[in-house]
């Protein structure tokens, strides 16, 4: 094996990145499968540099109830109401195992639900 010693440090280096940006969303406490208030499982995963939150289980399986944005604890974009498919400012406060999802019209008629991390 005959490797050049400038293209080691360079796919080390994309390597490194690579691994930095895969892993990045995954560690976000948001990802994974969530018990809804009503008893569903939701899915919330990394799409389009955003978090899509889409019902796995009951009557709406399969469909795609929000869209948020953020990082840590704190997340805000739009959550859609799946018996009607009208969309709500949302956001969304993690601790822990559980979650505060917010979601609002005309910012002051507000529901919260909160879910638990499976």
């Amino acid at each position: 094996m005959n490797y050049s010693l400038r293209a080691l440090p360079a796919a080390a280096a994309l390597a490194i990145i690579v691994a930095g940006t895969t892993t990045s969303h995954a560690d976000e406490p948001i990802v994974g499968n969530w018990k809804t208030e009503s008893g569903e499982t939701a899915a919330i995963g990394s799409c389009g540099g955003a978090y899509c939150i889409t019902l796995r289980t009951g009557k709406y399986a399969g469909k795609r109830i929000g869209r948020l944005k953020g990082a840590g604890d704190s997340y805000s974009g739009t959550i859609t109401d799946p018996s009607d498919q009208k969309q709500y400012s949302g956001s969304a406060k993690v601790v822990k195992k559980s979650m505060k999802l917010r979601g609002c019209a005309l910012k002051i008629f507000c529901r919260t639900q909160s879910w638990r991390k499976l």
